[in-house]
């Protein structure tokens, strides 16, 4: 018995490994942006506005992603999606390193923003689905790793492009701009997951909806054992609608007719992750401490020092979220972002301006920075990694797929938001208030968290009720 325990959690943890290369992707594609932010200024002449736009272009194809992989996932299957996001990263990041011009780099980021928002609200799906539910959380978890790590990587490549080419818009190899060679860097892991996906099975979940149910006990019998499969088959076609496909209409109850509650509670989750403007730190990381009175140079070190510190941050998450829940964890990260943020905000308008730039004195600038390292913390010990693995888990089987198409939804379109409205924020309002609002957020979601929000820990899937 020992034995063959061993071999399934090897096997689940090959799936694993692969899934969450998505992550790796979606963490990549986000952050590689953040160093380029200076040469697309150059490279397209283009304002604070027509800037926002570029960066935040890719978290529309983000939104239209997610919704539809949640549910293209119900009709093609979770490791065909993940598939056809592999292709989509490849062509982005080629696309958006070769572009003459805006439109060609927006189309090219919007195209990749397909694939991150498919792997968001896929990879963690489909963890969730192969996982066994008392290490459900911490395996789900592993995707926000695969994230930072993702976002490390794109910000180290990032430093050390710009460093060899004394600048991010001076040329390096072929005469073309590091920041092209920025982009292209993702080129690598993106052919490395093409080819690996076609190494895992499909879900046995979705094989089951589709009534496939040898190829689902095949999958099953590696998973979980042969004696299990019978009784494991049989709670998920109970949880599971006889008389059709699962479906976006699913969503509203049949007994009252409005959309039901957990579906709310999802989009919750996902909008207030980004209300809390935690992306702010990822996307404009570098023009934030340039803004504030570090060099270039010294900005690309600090966002370094910050993913590293969210990695540590994630590896205590995943030692907990299965011992002390979902729900305690969101908690404790909400209390922590609010008091970060808030002394982010009072640093700030410390401040002063000096030829239209914010300068700080030595010490807020170095209260601005540690409060902005614990926010990154307490965000990534918390909301980074939970929300995804909630939203992964919560939807009991037949809306798993439509519930994440509008949850996921919900979620990027939030961060366009955000990630759109923050240069002309910092050009017109000033940090202090726009972080004051993040701050809000953050108080905000300890309300609802506390009310709304149901424990997940060690459920089956088949348990989950909305």
């Amino acid at each position: 018995m020992g034995g063959e325990r061993t071999e399934n959690i090897r096997f689940i943890g090959i799936i694993v490994s692969v899934a969450t290369l998505g992550g790796f992707l979606f963490g990549f594609d986000s952050g590689v942006i953040n160093g380029t932010v200076d040469g697309l200024q150059e490279a397209f002449d283009s304002t604070s506005v027509g800037t926002g736009f570029n960066v935040a272009s890719m978290l529309l194809g983000c939104a239209v992603g997610a919704f539809i992989a949640g549910r293209l996932s119900d009709m093609i299957g979770r490791r065909s999606v993940l598939l056809i996001a592999a292709v989509l990263f490849i062509i982005s990041a080629w696309g958006s390193g070769v572009a003459g011009d805006a439109t060609v780099f927006v189309i090219a980021r919007i195209l990749g923003g397909l694939a991150v928002g498919a792997a968001s609200v896929i990879a963690p799906a489909y963890i969730s689905e192969v996982a066994p539910a008392d290490r459900r959380g911490r395996l789900s978890s592993i995707q926000q790793v695969m994230i930072i790590v993702g976002l490390t990587a794109a910000f180290l490549s990032n430093y050390l492009l710009a460093e060899m080419a004394g600048g991010s818009r001076a040329q390096i190899w072929g005469g073309f701009e590091a920041w092209r060679w920025m982009f292209w860097a993702e080129l690598v892991p993106a052919t490395l997951f093409l080819v690996l996906l076609f190494f895992i099975p499909e879900s046995p979940r979705y094989l089951v909806a589709k009534r496939r149910e040898k190829e689902a006990q095949s999958v099953l019998a590696k998973l979980l054992g042969e004696s299990q499969v019978p009784a494991k088959l049989q709670e998920i076609r109970e949880s599971l609608a006889g008389d059709h496909q699962p479906r976006l209409s699913d969503l509203v109850s049949t007994q009252t007719g409005r959309i039901r509650t957990i579906v709310w509670v999802g989009i919750g989750l996902a909008t207030f992750q980004q209300l809390v403007g935690i992306n702010i730190v990822f996307y404009y990381g570098a023009v934030l401490w340039q803004a504030v009175g570090f060099t270039e140079n010294d900005a690309l070190k600090i966002n370094v020092l910050s993913g590293a510190l969210s990695i540590g941050a994630v590896f205590a998450a995943i030692a907990l979220i299965d011992r002390i829940g979902r729900k305690p964890l969101l908690l404790i990260g909400s209390v922590g972002m609010a008091i970060g943020l808030t002394v982010m905000a009072f640093a700030f308008a410390s401040g002063s301006l000096v030829d239209g730039e914010l300068v700080l004195s030595d010490g807020a600038g170095i209260a601005a920075l540690i409060a902005a390292n614990a926010y990154v913390v307490a965000f990534n010990f918390s909301w980074g990694p939970v929300m995804w693995v909630m939203l992964g888990e919560m939807f009991p089987n037949q809306i798993r797929g439509s519930g994440l198409a509008v949850s996921g939804f919900a979620q990027w379109t939030a961060n366009f938001l955000i990630i759109m409205s923050f240069p002309w924020l910092l050009t017109n309002i000033g940090l202090p208030v726009t972080y004051g609002f993040y701050a809000a957020a953050a108080v905000i979601s300890v309300f609802f968290v506390a009310k709304m929000v149901r424990e997940t820990a060690g459920r089956e899937l088949e348990a989950m009720e909305g």
